[in-house]
């Protein structure tokens, strides 16, 4: 009998690759309206895959199915990724800024914090405060998308909070939790129900220009993902950081911000459709290719869970449509992850989660994104 893991190889070198990939290409849309528009409809537009892409997602497609039917490699895999932590003397030696005692209270969790060599790192928003964020940089070195994975924000983190998506132009966040003043603080004024309000974190304007709730099927029936735009603007009126006395104020900048309050903690959806929505939506923009898009800021509470699950998810499907072979290797993608934060994907049902979304999304990319010019 053929070793499963030769297999794996075996396949890998098989899937067929893009003759460039340089820079990974998203899929194609049929037709772009306006951002707002879009992004404001329960349904988005149907995508159409070239016929590489289209190769590509069949290919990836079997490889994972043909996964799942030998659990115990499953199980092996995870049990690499369990084995993959940080001691505390590689915390005392990599989290020097997050664990100095000006920073410590800008944690939520003591054992979840930036590295020293990938953090996110501020322009002072406010005299004294530092720039500490308790935020990392997230990549693998084919993909074109960039990931700032954080923590729910705390009361007295929401103005750096908002610095961070202001100054590295973040057009998407992602939340995967609900509001509790455990686990995330209210940092977008969420019982705002109209749409009309906004709210001011120190120096920074935050309003709600509109709100809409989606269904797992699209039908807007039920707020399995909660959608709101937001416009995010630096007010001039107010007393600026000596680091930032000679800048000129920023334009107002457009935020889609995307909810899935029902994703419990510590654990997995009972179903993939809800994460799918976000998926699409951000895919969506990112392939709208808007001028000086930033990172695409993803957190839940501790912000390596269910974050780490979402940025796997996105990050290998985006690498499938490229062609890149390396993406059909999911412990190599979280152990990637895991180096930048630790913890990435903390439960083996969020490790097996990721490959039931692969397969749902792929069917779909097949199934409704027939290849162009066939």
């Amino acid at each position: 009998m053929q070793d499963p893991e030769e297999e794996t190889k075996r396949r890998r070198r098989e899937m067929p690759e893009e003759k460039d990939t340089k820079r990974p290409k998203s899929m194609t849309l049929a037709t772009i309206p306006s951002l707002e528009d879009s992004l404001a409809s329960t349904c988005l537009t149907r995508v159409a895959l070239t016929p590489q892409q289209h190769e590509n997602c069949a290919f990836a497609l079997k490889f994972f199915k043909d996964k799942l039917r030998m659990p115990e490699q499953i199980n092996r895999e995870w049990d690499q990724l369990d084995a993959i932590y940080i001691t505390q003397s590689e915390a005392d030696k990599r989290c020097t800024v997050a664990l100095n005692t000006l920073n410590f209270c800008k944690n939520r969790y003591d054992e979840y914090v930036a590295f020293d060599e990938n953090r996110v790192v501020l322009k002072s928003c406010a005299a004294g405060a530092g720039d500490y964020i308790n935020a990392s940089f997230i990549t693998t070195p084919s993909s074109s998308s960039c990931f700032i994975a954080t923590q729910g924000p705390l009361s007295h983190t929401f103005e750096a909070f908002w610095e961070m998506v202001i100054q590295y132009r973040c057009s998407v966040i992602v939340m995967l939790t609900d509001l509790d003043d455990n686990k995330c603080g209210d940092y977008f004024q969420a019982d705002d129900k109209d749409g009309i309000s906004s709210r001011e974190f120190g120096n920074i304007c935050v309003a709600t220009k509109w709100i809409r709730g989606v269904g797992e099927f699209g039908d807007g029936n039920s707020d399995s993902l909660v959608l709101r735009l937001l416009e995010v603007k630096k007010n001039n009126n107010k007393e600026q950081s000596s680091d930032s006395d000679s800048e000129e104020p920023s334009p107002p900048m457009s935020v889609l911000h995307i909810q899935y309050p029902q994703w419990p903690d510590h654990g997995v959806p009972e179903d993939t459709f809800a994460v799918r929505g976000i998926l699409k939506r951000v895919m969506y923009q990112e392939a709208l290719a808007i001028p000086d898009c930033g990172p695409i800021v993803v957190h839940c509470s501790a912000g390596v869970g269910r974050t780490g699950t979402y940025c796997t998810i996105h990050d290998t499907l985006q690498r499938i449509l490229s062609g890149d072979t390396s993406a059909l290797d999911l412990v190599k993608t979280i152990t990637t992850f895991r180096s930048q934060r630790d913890g990435m994907v903390q439960k083996p049902e969020q490790y097996r989660f990721c490959y039931d979304a692969i397969i749902d999304e792929l069917e779909e990319l097949i199934l409704d994104g027939s290849p162009l010019g066939s």
